[in-house]
Parts: C-alpha cells; structure tokens; sequence
C-alpha cells in the first residue's frame, strides 16, 4: 500500500483518481474547497490556504508515493481570470513544494499536474499571464489574467503547469531525488467543471463543438487511468511529459506541430 494526496479530490477527475487508487489497495488523503467531506479542506486560492492543505498532509503522513494537485476552476462568464489562475497555478505549484520533502522521503514518488488540450486547442489565450506564473510572480500572474475574460485565462493557468512541469521536473531536487513531475493534458471531460461550462451561455456551444476521433466525450476514469499509470512504477522512466487524453483532438487539430508553446522568452 502506498500513500497518496489528491486534491480537487470531491468530483470529476480528482474524485475518479480518488476512487481509482483506492480500489488498488492505496491510502489517499483528500483535499478539497470547505464544505466538501474531504479529509482536509482549504481555500487554495490564499497563501494561507494552501499553507493549511501542505501542513495537514504533512500531519497524516511522513512519506508521500505521489501527489495529483487537481483541484481547478474552468475560465466562463462570471469567473475572474485572477482567481482562476490563482487556483489553478499557484494552488497547484505550493502544495507540490510544500510537500517535496515528503515526496523525496518515498525514493520514487510521481506527481501528476492536471494541464488542458487547451493550451494548443485555443488560439489568442493571455500569454503575459503564464509568463507571469513561471516567474512565480502572483500579484503579476493575476494583474494580467483580470485583463482578459477568464475564459482565456484558463488555457494561461494550464500551459504554465504544463511547462512548469517540464521546466523544473529534470531539476536535481525533483527527478534528482526520485520524484517524476509530469502532467496529463485531458480534453473536454464528462465532469461538474464541463456541465458548468455548457450552461455558460456566452461559452457554452463551444463545449461539443471540439472535434475527436472517438466520436464523444472523455470520462473521468480514463483520465485517472493515465495519471494512475503516470503515478506507477511503470512509468519510472518518464519525466516532465505532457500526455493528451483527449480523444485525438489535438492531432486533429495539429497532426504535425501543435503551435501554443512559444509564447517568446520565460525566465527562470
């Protein structure tokens, strides 16, 4: 048995991870906003709330096998794009650094960031913002989202974890000490988030409008295979890859080079 924290863990993609580890035998803890019947609850939009999240992991456990930070908020009509990136970036990235002593203490730990087929499947998203997060510039990363309506924001938050991802997992003090970062790029998904967006009424046509090669949506469980696969021995050989689980959008939509990477010069 291992153990594992999953946050966003009350529904959709976190819930079947959740659910999925959990039927193979493994400990979770659960993270998820107040109100849900998580193990802990926090508002990971504040400093504060995600300090609260890392230390109550840290105090149901001493060694943590993987970690799945996929709690997030969608970009639709109402939602600021400053709390959207504030969840979904920062939210993400604190609870990963916060807990990587107790990832290391596992000699082999995965973490699976929850990124989107978005960050090559919507053209016009707000650069400056995941420039911004990859500077680990909040108040910058949230000054430049609330310039653009959330829905663009989205795709920002998303490429910064994917990149992030890539960036800092070949570093010494993650796959140098055992621990694999890696994110799973999911189209659109049969989750809470999806049904909420197609209520959206500016947004919410575009939903099913996205092409696939499999004839419908994703669901939750094949998404939580992937990151259950991504957390697994199996996959020891895999650092700082982003796998689409999309149903082919992404090579419909780019069967030669997927553009909305190069977005000009990131910092360190």
């Amino acid at each position: 048995m291992k153990t594992y924290a999953v946050t966003g863990a009350a529904s959709g993609i976190g819930a079947a991870t959740t659910a999925l580890l959990r039927e193979r035998g493994h400990r979770v803890i659960t993270v998820d906003r107040p109100g849900t019947d998580a193990d802990l609850t926090a508002d990971l939009a504040t400093v504060e709330g995600r300090a609260a999240a890392v230390a109550g992991v840290q105090a149901l456990t001493d060694v943590l096998h993987g970690l799945v930070p996929a709690a997030g908020i969608a970009g639709r009509t109402g939602v600021p794009g400053d709390l959207l990136v504030s969840v979904n970036f920062f939210g993400a990235v604190a609870l990963v650094r916060g807990l990587q002593a107790e990832l290391a203490a596992a000699k082999g730990a995965g973490v699976v960031l929850l990124a989107s087929n978005s960050i090559t499947g919507m053209p016009g998203w707000n650069a400056p913002a995941a420039q911004a997060c990859l500077r680990d510039d909040e108040p910058l990363a949230r000054e430049e989202a609330a310039k653009v309506d959330s829905v663009m924001t989205y795709p920002s938050s998303k490429a910064a974890l994917a990149w992030w991802a890539r960036r800092e997992g070949v570093k010494p003090e993650w796959a140098g000490a055992g621990i694999r970062l890696n994110a799973v790029a999911p189209g659109a998904t049969e989750t809470p988030m999806v049904e909420e967006m197609r209520a959206d009424p500016l947004l919410g046509s575009a939903i099913d409008a996205y092409p696939n090669a499999i004839g419908r949506l994703g669901r939750p469980e094949e998404v939580a295979a992937t990151i259950a696969f991504l957390l697994s021995d199996g996959a020891a050989n895999i650092v700082g890859a982003v796998i689409f689980v999309d149903g082919g959008t992404d090579a419909m939509l780019h069967p030669i080079s997927p553009p909305g990477w190069e977005v000009g010069p990131i910092e360190a």
